[in-house]
């Protein structure tokens, strides 16, 4: 028997060891699956739990796309199971000759198996390598399968994929359909715990990309004033018309209705939505086959290629370009845009089972030809708007001169004053960035106790003054002057301009991979986070999405009894401390403290709360959904008023408001 050590670099050295055939190990059935879950489902945090939800609701939208299902339903249980029900065909019960047991059994335990490989009976499908519902299965400690079809209702159950059951007959049925019930195996993932909007916002996006489908979301964890489970419907009628309207509802458009593309051409049906706001930033979200493509594709270029042509055509025949003597490039053209491009691809070509990027190089010509031919007869027809639309497009070229001045003086004064760090910054010692944090505090006096109470070896402090520029509402060259935001991008290290794309962010020397926001448990607090992250998605997106940016979580109050101490990070903790240093004696015995400022902490206090890796809580910031995140920014930080009124209204209850 060989014998392993490991050495203090974390190697294993080898002593004796033999390598034989006997090493040489096949895992067979789904166990590669739980072996390797973040192959198959990205990861086993939150997303990957979402996903297994998305795998099963796939499957009944890929029978909506066949025509045979109308109504999906996902209920989030009290246990945080999940129950998908659809109403389409009904997954196939019979014997399947080749794997010599029941079809159904065949579907949810063997991978790469299924309907879509045969374009008979699906001509479109999202969940195209057949990994899907077998996946889900492998990671639940229970998955009940119920089938309505011919008359009957089929049902079997399995534990962590393995049947526990033979597909049993256990009733008659005059509908048909499929029921998929799971228990997510909580020895797999991190935590189970299904959030509501995650799944309501992944729905809502589902019935726009699939007009006429209604979705249904119950979450009978939560019950509302009639008792009854939480529930929302999901119908859209316009589709991804309406789609690029619910997205740009806080932004002022100077287009009365979305410019609508329908085309198909070689056997790939093609739907884009777009229109113009006065906003600053482009927003396009692609699908296909109703994937989120969030690295975007052959789709998206072709859109972007029809859009640069066709507008520059028009302003050079109308001479728009030459008066107003500016340069114009691609970018210019998109600068206020809010676009949705929807493609259906029997074929589709994906960078893995991921499926983030389209590589089908034949779609690009077939959504290029599709716009080109829409926009040119919109821009005929239109002319006051089309003439609106190039004017936006010169003032996002002067816009854009200023804005890389901006930068470039932003880098400049980095490389002339040497390190370029900003004054305030207290940096640490450490120099590996994947052991550094960077602590963004709000004010001076909180931004003190932090430096004193720090780890000064892998804890950098940086205090913030006021509020931060709102980069919602400003053109992109103001925000490179607003004092704080140049510390922040100067702290971190980062530079623009990659990939011949002068916006681009470029992280190769970021200092730090723990950029924590810590600012006041009040309005005020919040405000300054929101400010920050706003700017972070808009200007500094990659740092989200590589799981680099969090917010730190003070404590609201500290509960003292003589020399006992407990701190509180919400009513309910501290209702229960109380009674826990109260014993049996008053609850006025105990001393409450509420903290309105983390500069009311003591170093020593920030330090054991806020700090300290071992007791700190820390929440990381992701984007489940670039629309959803869009949406609620542009809603929360835009110039209008009454959605952003109605949010708080709704959301009332969980806020924290001094008043």
């Amino acid at each position: 028997m060989s014998e392993f050590t490991e050495n203090q670099n974390g190697a294993v050295d080898a002593k004796n060891s033999e390598y034989s055939a006997d090493n040489i190990r096949a895992l067979e059935g789904l166990e590669a699956v739980r072996m390797r879950p973040s192959m198959y489902i990205g990861d086993v945090g939150v997303r990957g739990l979402h996903h297994l939800i998305w795998e099963v609701v796939d499957n009944s939208i890929d029978e909506a796309l066949a025509g045979y299902c109308d109504h999906i339903t996902v209920e989030v249980n009290t246990d945080n199971s999940i129950t998908v029900t659809d109403n389409g065909r009904g997954i196939p019960t019979g014997f399947n000759s080749q794997m010599q047991k029941s079809a159904l059994e065949v579907v949810m335990t063997v991978l790469h198996a299924g309907g879509k490989f045969d374009k008979d009976t699906y001509q479109v499908s999202g969940g195209l390598h057949g990994v899907g519902v077998s996946c889900v299965n492998a990671l639940s400690t229970l998955l009940r399968a119920t089938v309505h079809r011919e008359g009957k209702i089929f049902q079997q159950e399995y534990k962590q994929g393995d049947p526990q059951t033979e597909v049993e007959v256990i009733g008659e049925s005059d509908k048909t359909g499929t029921v998929i019930h799971f228990v997510p195996d909580a020895t797999i993932f991190t935590a189970i715990e299904y959030k509501y909007e995650t799944i309501s916002q992944r729905l809502r996006e589902l019935s726009y990309l699939n007009k006429g489908i209604r979705l249904t979301m119950v979450d009978h964890r939560v019950k509302g004033e009639d008792g009854k489970a939480l529930t929302e419907d999901f119908l859209s009628e316009g589709g991804l018309t309406e789609f690029v309207r619910y997205l740009d509802e806080t932004r002022q458009s100077f287009l009365p209705e979305p410019i609508y593309v329908e085309g198909e051409k070689s056997g790939v049906p093609v739907q884009v939505a777009f229109t113009y706001n006065h906003s600053y930033s482009e927003n396009v979200y692609s699908y296909v086959n109703n994937i989120n493509t969030i690295e975007g594709g052959t789709h998206i270029s072709g859109f972007r290629r029809a859009l640069t042509r066709t507008l520059k055509s028009y302003a050079d025949k109308e001479g728009m370009l030459e008066k107003a003597k500016v340069d114009v490039t691609g970018d210019d053209f998109r600068e206020g845009l809010t676009a949705v491009i929807s493609v259906k691809v029997a074929e589709p070509q994906f960078e893995g089972q991921t499926k983030t990027k389209l590589g089908n190089s034949e779609v690009m010509g077939v959504v290029d030809n599709a716009t080109s031919e829409a926009l040119s007869k919109f821009l005929e027809e239109n002319p006051k708007q089309a003439k609106s639309i190039i004017q936006k497009v010169i003032l996002a070229a002067q816009a854009r001169h200023a804005a890389r001045k901006a930068r470039e003086m932003v880098q400049r004064k980095n490389v002339l004053s040497g390190s370029g760090l900003p004054g305030k910054l207290a940096d640490c010692s450490e120099k590996d960035p994947g052991l550094c944090e960077l602590y963004l505090v709000e004010g001076d006096s909180a931004g003190g106790s932090a430096k004193q109470g720090r780890d000064r070896n892998t804890q950098a402090i940086l205090p913030l003054r006021g509020k931060i520029l709102n980069v919602e509402k400003a053109q992109e060259y103001k925000i490179y002057d607003n004092e704080e935001i140049k510390n922040i991008i100067t702290a971190l290290g980062v530079t623009f301009g990659k990939d011949d794309d002068d916006k681009a962010l470029n992280m190769e020397k970021l200092r730090y991979h723990k950029i924590i926001i810590m600012t006041d448990a009040d309005v005020d607090g919040s405000h300054i986070r929101t400010l920050i992250l706003t700017f972070f998605f808009r200007y500094m997106r990659d740092l989200i999405e590589s799981g680099y940016v969090y917010i730190a979580l003070p404590p609201f109050y500290l509960v003292k009894k003589g020399k006992k101490e407990l701190y509180a990070w919400n009513d309910d903790d501290r209702d229960v401390a109380i009674k826990e240093l109260a014993g049996n004696g008053k609850p006025e015995s105990v001393h409450v403290q509420r903290y309105k400022g983390l500069g009311e902490m003591n170093p020593e206090q920030l330090w054991e709360t806020t700090m300290n890796p071992e007791n700190r809580s820390l929440k990381q910031v992701t984007i489940e959904s670039a629309a959803g995140a869009d949406h609620l920014f542009s809603m929360l930080m835009g110039d209008d008023v009454p959605p952003r009124r109605e949010f708080i209204e709704e959301n009332a209850k969980y806020a924290n408001v001094d008043i």
